[in-house]
């Protein structure tokens, strides 16, 4: 395991003079005319991967003696290098594959990669980190220049910090702490106690559901102000038809409704009724041996996390992201004819072990070994085009801990298969209520969104009705990506018509497995449409029939 201290940013020598060279003057020739200004490129994706990666794991200028500074110029040259070598080539004269590259890599340079500014070097690092200013005014912060982003980022501020410092007694946990004991703690009283823990948490994000709701305000801007064919645009990369999407979601709530109790259960309640394989394993899964046992699962299958060049951050840090996430830190590139490997980073914190925890640093790693096996050139060398897609393969080995005979394997204990599948769907349904409450806000943001997540979990879930809390307001992704849930809601019916095709074509989840599915699925990055690659590999378009299947096993 990687902590922050061993983040590297590695720069060659040669970068700086490449960097500053200029493009020809005269017009490119017209066979490989993209390849100089792809080659710089690639050089910059290395180093703002490198820097973000930095960044993300704690290092400043103000803790770190390495000279963020000269880093920060080499990247604005070499942004300012491909700038100037792609406007030099003349568009027209490119093949279909070499017009397609040229247009990702201008469509990247202005929405991703953006000038940075020099860093700024305080005198000592803040050795404790102050709680954000919560009492703002979301009106005057909503009404500025860039009050979209300005807002988004004050919501996002305070919500990380409520999440990460929830009080419980005289203990302070985070929200997936509290979220793993209410599915754990026996008693009813304590249970309660706990969920109302994170009110902070909701009203970080909610308020009082009032006028002055820094998520209303926000909900209504995204519709405004972005694109709100977004989740449109990736639900149809993935090849599923919008117009399906909903019915779809719904089918699967439906399902879940018929394979459970008709009596409606406290919310606090429901958590402890879908826990039962994380009371009866989690004890198994001290965190300890947390990262140990995460790459034994993925040295079996052959995709050894630690010859693949991934990178971890798991440790609790003032200050760190609520979300956890992989991101590259040098991307997989052909050099002299042979592949260097990337270095995937997997961002989480953990302070305890138990199956949930396990569960989500699979999922991480399913993202870092996906990356990893990326084999194309620098302009496609980035995520697919399908957000659900990215999720589905990340949650390929993810879904297994729920299997009675993968629990007995890797922990010498099982539940019985109708456990495991309630704590699978239970963390799924809950994802697909989440997606349709996205669906509906964006397409009514005047709505009350207590009272359409009230109505959602009431009807299909049992949850008892509270309109008065907003407890949905706990995930991260509706205020820093609305419209995201959708992508984990798609990427459970895309997981499971891989894992059913899988089971079909190579049913062995052995150390052959990750040299079978990385050329089939894993390596293409954006070089082809995802619905193209997903089709080829399942023999026809997504549907949510192997979901639906695989759901009825709970009966």
């Amino acid at each position: 395991m990687s902590h922050p201290a061993s983040v590297r940013i590695i720069v060659p020598l040669a970068l700086l003079a490449l960097a500053c060279a200029r493009p020809r003057s005269s017009p490119p020739p017209p066979i490989g005319a993209l390849a100089p200004a792809e080659s710089v490129y690639a050089d910059l994706r290395d180093l703002r991967d490198q820097l973000d990666v930095a960044a993300a794991a704690g290092r400043t200028p103000a803790n770190d003696a390495r000279p963020f500074g000269l880093f920060v110029t080499i990247h604005n040259e070499l942004r300012r290098s491909v700038t100037r070598r792609l406007t030099g080539i003349d568009s027209s004269s490119l093949g279909p594959e070499d017009a397609r590259a040229y247009g990702i890599m201008r469509g990247t340079l202005q929405r991703d990669i953006d000038s940075l500014p020099p860093p700024v070097k305080s005198p000592v690092a803040t050795p404790h980190p102050q709680a954000p200013d919560c009492a703002y005014s979301v009106a005057q912060v909503s009404t500025t220049a860039f009050g979209l982003d300005s807002l988004r980022k004050r919501v996002y501020a305070c919500y990380g910090w409520s999440q990460s410092h929830v009080v419980v007694q005289d203990d302070t946990l985070d929200r997936l702490s509290v979220l793993a004991l209410l599915g754990q703690v026996e008693n009813e009283d304590r249970r309660r106690q706990l969920f109302f823990a994170l009110e902070p948490v909701w009203r970080s994000v909610n308020r009082d559901n009032g006028p002055e709701s820094p998520y209303r305000r926000l909900i209504a801007l995204e519709v405004r102000q972005r694109n709100p064919r977004r989740v449109a645009d990736q639900v149809r990369a993935s090849g599923v038809s919008p117009d399906s999407l909903e019915p779809w979601l719904l089918a699967i709530l439906t399902a879940w409704r018929h394979a459970g109790p008709d009596s409606l259960a406290e919310p606090w309640n429901w958590f402890y009724a879908n826990g039962g394989t994380s009371r009866a394993l989690g004890s198994r899964i001290p965190r300890e041996q947390l990262t140990q046992l995460n790459a034994r699962v993925y040295r079996s299958l052959g995709a050894d996390p630690e010859r693949l060049g991934v990178q971890y951050d798991l440790e609790p840090r003032e200050g760190k992201t609520p979300v956890a996430y992989t991101t590259f830190g040098l991307r997989p590139r052909l050099i002299d004819g042979s592949w260097r490997a990337g270095r995937p980073w997997v961002f989480a914190t953990y302070r305890t072990g138990g199956l949930d925890n396990l569960n989500e640093l699979l999922h991480e790693t399913g993202h870092a070994v996906h990356i990893a096996a990326i084999r194309t050139r620098p302009a496609f060398a980035d995520w697919p085009d399908s957000d659900p897609f990215t999720e589905a393969v990340a949650d390929l080995m993810a879904l297994e801990v729920y299997e009675p005979t993968w629990q007995q394997h890797w922990l010498g204990d099982s539940v019985p298969l109708a456990v495991g599948l309630r704590s699978r769907y239970g963390g799924i349904v809950l994802d697909v209520a989440w997606a349709i409450f996205e669906l509906r806000m964006l397409r009514q943001p005047a709505a009350d969104p207590n009272q359409v997540w009230t109505a959602l979990v009431r009807d299909y879930l049992r949850i008892r009705p509270h309109p008065e809390l907003s407890w949905w307001a706990m995930r991260g992704q509706l205020i820093d990506a609305p419209g995201y849930m959708m992508n984990y809601a798609v990427g459970a019916m895309i997981s499971a018509a891989i894992r059913a095709r899988t089971r079909a074509l190579h049913p062995r989840a052995d150390s052959t497995w990750y040299g079978w599915i990385a050329p089939r699925l894993y390596r293409y990055g954006l070089e082809r449409p995802t619905r193209e690659v997903l089709e080829q590999f399942l023999g026809g378009p997504v549907g949510v029939g192997p979901l639906l299947e695989d759901m009825r096993r709970m009966e």
